[in-house]
């Protein structure tokens, strides 16, 4: 039992050590397995070196690519790394200025600087990225040609941004686009600013009485109080209410432009004995206006009455509408003292804030039949017109039953009804055409008769009490011109007034010689220094130098 107790011990013993043998054996076998592979690896790792890089070659990929990366990682060269982003620097640039080199061809720039230079920078990017290989014999980088040529790429680097950046944008449509906008409107907002300001010094200009008028007033005022008993009131001629001779009317209170219009006229009349003037005027100037006239009267034999506005009682506030809308404190109120304001905001509503078109005078062509009952025909003429032909003509031509004849200034869509008429007002689109030609005050033979029949000054008032409120027209003569002889208007040649002589400095002298009638609408009248020198004389040659209180007054002409 016992032997068999130790056999058995004896021989588990002998199987241990058999077996830890065994497992020592394999245990060596395998640390030497891993130590020979260890081996191999560092051996293969210290005697491989991957050739040098270039920017040119291509990668692998795959896993191929990540054992590529590996082996760079672990034998890395850092100017290499650097050599490699100046080389995509380089070429980023290169594809930059090439893109912008194209797009100034596309833009048809072939000769131009600019598409020149990009293509240069173009070609010493190509040169400079291809130059010989940076490295030296043995596969290393040169550290200093290598920072010669970081230095190179840098500077055309600097130099291509540069360009790109001022070229930018030219090339970038929306920056352009964008820019444009802003000139455009920069520059309306300047050239909006300037038309106001210019017009509104220039109805300054135009509407405050020069010095030099003041002065004649004031001397002709001057000599009827020394001398009062030279100029005592006359009886009325015969004359005044003859139909037979040609009648004129003038309303103005500048008395050396009605001087002109009436020297003009006699001066070109074949028979100056047979015309007769009608001048009327305001209370403030008719004592000076009828000094003039009897200190120098008008030549050829023709007849001239002098009156003020309030020698016609009929003219009343309860009469004439108008008058009744001048007078009213509203009315004051909103041209005067909101004068500068309104101007200044809308330069284009200049004669809402004239005071030559809230004066009675420039409305008293609407009464003209019961201003001269006896009278059959006669010519209005405004103060800021010559005469350069015989007017008699114009009695002579037939008006058809209409009865005012005047010249048309219509061209296209300018100076049509659509222009004078707030055609937004159902009363004014009903009514009337917006296309109808407009025509011109300044010279217009009336047919008082066919006035009389036709009942204009009652259209008139009726029109002028609709237009209370001023939502018809603007307050002017002309727009209830328009309306008061709608259909009522025959057409002259134009030879017989010429416009524009105030404001248009491009009129042909041809068509001015040729005219009978020239007329200075506009700012720029010719008494005053903003007139146009081309036409000044024109007038000038009219005005009576001889008369002493004209040379006196220094009037420059």
């Amino acid at each position: 039992m016992a032997i068999a107790v130790r056999s058995s011990r004896a021989g588990g013993s002998g199987g241990v050590g058999a077996g830890f043998r065994s497992l020592f054996s394999y245990r060596i076998f395998i640390s030497a397995l891993f130590s020979l592979l260890f081996i191999a690896t560092v051996s293969v790792l210290l005697t491989s070196r991957p050739p040098p890089t270039h920017h040119h070659s291509r990668l692998p990929s795959g896993a191929n690519a990540y054992m590529h990366r590996t082996f760079l990682a672990l034998n890395s060269d850092p100017l290499k790394t650097r050599l490699d982003l100046i080389y995509k620097q380089a070429n980023d640039h290169i594809t930059l200025v090439k893109t912008y080199a194209a797009y100034a061809r596309k833009l048809k720039l072939e000769n131009s600087k600019q598409l020149k230079m990009f293509d240069d920078l173009a070609k010493n990017f190509s040169d400079l990225t291809s130059k010989p290989s940076l490295f030296e014999t043995d596969g290393n980088l040169d550290e200093d040609v290598l920072r010669q040529f970081e230095k190179e790429v840098k500077d055309r680097v600097k130099f291509a941004r540069l360009m790109v950046a001022e070229s930018k944008e030219n090339y970038d449509n929306q920056l352009k686009i964008q820019k444009l906008k802003d000139t455009i409107f920069s520059v309306s907002e300047s050239l909006g600013k300037a038309k106001k300001n210019g017009a509104l010094a220039s109805s300054i200009a135009a509407k405050s009485v020069p010095k030099s008028l003041h002065c004649l007033a004031m001397r002709l005022v001057e000599e009827r109080i020394s001398h009062p008993e030279k100029y005592k009131e006359e009886l009325p001629k015969a004359e005044f209410e003859d139909p037979s001779l040609y009648h004129y009317a003038v309303f103005s209170d500048n008395v050396i432009a009605v001087s002109v219009v009436v020297r003009s006229v006699v001066k070109n009349a074949e028979e100056p004995w047979k015309h007769v003037f009608h001048v009327v005027t305001d209370r403030m100037i008719v004592a000076a206006m009828k000094v003039w006239f009897r200190m120098r009267p008008v030549e050829g034999g023709a007849h001239l009455e002098v009156k003020a506005v309030e020698d016609y009682s009929f003219l009343n506030s309860s009469y004439a509408p108008v008058l009744r809308q001048i007078e009213s404190a509203k009315k004051q109120r909103f041209n005067f003292e909101k004068t500068t304001e309104n101007v200044t905001k809308d330069g284009s509503n200049m004669k809402l804030k004239n005071p030559e078109s809230m004066s009675m005078l420039n409305h008293l062509r609407f009464y003209l039949p019961e201003m001269y009952p006896k009278l059959h025909k006669i010519l209005l003429l405004d103060d800021d017109v010559v005469v350069q032909k015989d007017l008699t003509g114009l009695w002579k031509i037939d008006l058809a039953g209409k009865v005012n004849g005047a010249v048309e200034t219509c061209f296209g869509s300018f100076h049509c009804f659509s222009q004078y008429l707030n055609f937004t007002h159902p009363l004014i689109k009903e009514r009337f055409n917006p296309k109808a030609c407009a025509w011109a005050y300044g010279m217009n033979i009336f047919d008082l008769d066919a006035w009389r029949r036709e009942k204009c000054t009652e259209t008139y008032e009726e029109w002028q009490n609709l237009n209370e409120d001023r939502t018809l027209w603007k307050l002017d003569a002309l727009p209830p011109g328009l309306i008061t002889f709608y259909s009522l208007t025959k057409s002259l040649d134009k030879s017989w007034h010429v416009l524009g002589l105030g404001y248009n400095p491009s009129i042909s002298m041809d068509e001015i010689n040729n005219a009978a009638v020239i007329h200075y609408n506009g700012n720029m009248k010719p008494w005053l220094d903003i007139a146009m020198n081309q036409y000044k004389n024109l007038w000038t040659k009219y005005v009576d130098n001889d008369m002493e209180f004209v040379q006196m007054c220094n009037f420059g002409v």
